[in-house]
């Protein structure tokens, strides 16, 4: 039997979809799943109400034990509340489906889910007896039935913080907000960077409000406050903490959670844009990367992702090297860029997974942009279209390069672009290569070509907000990988220089301010009268 959860309906008013307000206790509420009357007692004495809402959950089960000999096992759920000295209290039961080893039950089980608690459940299936089916369930006992098993799960809180600015008009504009802490009721989250662009000043008052992650999106409001950045500064100096507050349906009133937000670290200190950076020349090294396996298609075919079509129109390879490297090329001073093919048979007859597309044996380097766009039309009359797709070779290979230039010069990052259309074979490899490249001042920007599924480019993406992790369970420093489809582009959604500018200003500023490099000064010549 695998873990427990709410159906739609149920789920939309845990987390306040489809009924917003908590559900207020009343004194005839027969099925009192994790009702605490110390903390009834707490909020009625205040003048307040206690916090919780129903839950129903709906439960399902599949391969079960077979215990009957003539048919199949008849089971029914238990469902206990564990309470904190260990004994169970049945919350309720469902019906007894007949002759099923994977059940899914009609009947809900009601559940208080209280908001300030974590609250254990357990679930024992039986086999019902035969003689026992007209029997109402409740009557039942379960020391005449056949035990099949057991499943446990908690009911908590999977928490984030939102932080949000207050504007002229009343409303307010989200900033920033952190990672989700998974099943904690007393979470602590990674730093916040705000920058003053995000919060105006110190006293501008902030609204920080505290969810309840949920994967349909519809995160439930635990509770909130308004602090400006000087209030939660003193927060931090007084060690002391603030009270997150539920809005409540009675006029006047506020429902306070069992709860306080702490701020455990405060800093105020310099933060470089990305223009303060380049302006005072620290420069974007540009490389390529082509795939060229067979799965492109034979590039004198009209049909072929390769084809250069005679009317000059660029194909999808040449577009996203045009776009990008017109943009790159003005960050780089001497405007020669490393450009390698992948996956293709070379003139020796071996397939390489990091060759030269200028054919040399040494020098990797062309002039320019059109250098690449050069290159790239001559390894097409050069280079047999083979195959795997791997891209390991080429990142560690870029990854050499940024790693070289670490000893004499800090003010390069490196930008190493990779067009592909197809699925990956080296997945895990390219991961490992990956997580050791993302030390490095190094950016990758993945474009994807063609009617692929590149849901594997998702994955190093990392936009989830979960850092790749290599084989030996080494987690990635940082995000350095951004992936666009060309189908987007095609479509008019994006652009591929907009894809790339979106998350490459980041990823260079996280990677100077985690080695504390800072821009040079600028020396401003000296103005005669």
């Amino acid at each position: 039997m695998g873990n427990c959860f709410s159906d739609m309906e149920g789920g939309k008013q845990a987390v306040g979809g489809a009924q917003q307000r908590p559900t207020i206790a009343s004194d005839n509420n027969n099925n009192n799943g994790g009702h605490n009357d110390a903390v009834d007692f707490f909020y009625k004495s205040h003048g307040l109400h206690p916090l919780f809402t129903q839950m129903e959950l709906s439960l399902s089960a599949s391969k079960l034990l077979d215990r009957d000999i003539t048919s199949k096992s008849d089971p029914m759920v238990v469902v206990y509340a564990k309470k904190i000295d260990g004994k169970l209290e049945e919350l309720g039961r469902t019906e007894v489906v007949l002759n099923s080893l994977n059940p899914a039950w009609i009947e809900k089980v009601t559940v208080a889910f209280q908001f300030e608690i974590v609250q254990p459940l357990v679930f024992h299936v039986y086999d019902v007896d035969t003689k026992y089916h007209n029997v109402p369930v409740k009557t039942l006992k379960l020391k005449d039935q056949e035990f099949l098993g057991e499943a446990t799960c908690v009911l908590s809180e999977d928490p984030f913080l939102r932080i949000s600015r207050i504007v002229e008009s009343g409303g307010s504009v989200p900033i920033c907000k952190t990672e989700v802490v998974n099943n904690n009721l007393n979470p602590i989250w990674k730093p916040l960077c705000l920058s003053v662009q995000q919060f105006g000043s110190k006293d501008n008052p902030l609204i920080i409000e505290c969810f309840d992650f949920n994967s349909s999106g519809n995160h439930v409001l635990i509770g909130k406050l308004q602090k400006s950045v000087a209030d939660l500064e003193k927060l931090h100096k007084d060690r002391s903490g603030a009270n997150l507050t539920f809005p409540s349906s009675h006029q006047g009133h506020e429902k306070v959670l069992k709860g306080q937000l702490f701020v455990d670290q405060f800093c105020e200190k310099q933060q470089y844009s990305f223009l303060d950076y380049i302006s005072s020349g620290f420069e974007l090294n540009f490389m390529v990367a082509v795939d060229f396996t067979a799965s492109n298609g034979n590039p004198r075919s009209p049909d072929s992702l390769h084809y250069i079509d005679p009317s000059g129109r660029m194909n999808s390879y040449q577009r996203a090297m045009m776009e990008v490297g017109e943009v790159i090329q003005f960050y780089d001073s001497d405007r020669r860029f490393p450009a390698w093919g992948f996956g293709g048979r070379t003139g020796d007859g071996t397939i390489s997974h990091c060759f030269n597309m200028n054919g040399s044996a040494g020098a990797f380097e062309v002039e320019g942009v059109e250098g690449i766009m050069s290159a790239y039309a001559n390894a097409l009359h050069n280079v047999a279209l083979a195959g795997p797709t791997l891209f390991g070779q080429v990142i560690n290979t870029a990854a050499e390069i940024a790693g070289q230039s670490i000893s004499y010069n800090r003010n390069k990052y490196f930008v190493l672009l990779i067009i592909t259309d197809g699925v990956l074979t080296d997945l895990q490899e390219t991961k490992d290569a990956l997580v050791r490249a993302s030390d490095l001042p190094l950016s990758i920007l993945i474009v994807g070509v063609g009617g692929a599924d590149f849901s594997q480019m998702e994955v190093l993406d990392a936009d989830n907000g979960r850092r790749l992790e290599s084989s030996t369970g080494r987690v990635a420093t940082r995000d350095i990988v951004q992936f666009v489809p060309m189908r987007e582009v095609h479509s008019g959604q994006i652009t591929v220089v907009q894809a790339l500018l979106e998350e490459l200003p980041g990823q260079f500023l996280t990677y100077m301010r985690s080695r504390d490099i800072k821009p040079h000064p600028l020396h401003v010549a000296p103005t005669s009268a």
